[in-house]
């Protein structure tokens, strides 16, 4: 299931991709941070910010990896 999630991905334009990685992974990243935060001393809401920083990492890696690719 992975891969072919991975191949229908890689099917769409490069804008696509990046706009729906970022679909799947910025409220991910927001409630998980979230709901996280109070275990860790952290504001709910800050934890949410740390999240979205968090989730932001996978995307600057697919945009690498597409740069790498291109070159």
């Amino acid at each position: 299931m992975f891969r072919s999630g991975f191949r229908w991905l890689q099917s769409k334009s490069f804008g696509q991709q990046i706009l729906i990685i970022a679909l799947v992974l910025d409220p991910l990243g927001f409630v998980t941070g979230y709901l996280l935060a109070p275990s860790f001393g952290v504001e709910p809401i800050l934890g949410g910010v740390y999240g979205l920083v968090a989730a932001s990492f996978p995307i600057s890696t697919w945009i690498m990896r597409h740069a790498q690719n291109r070159t």
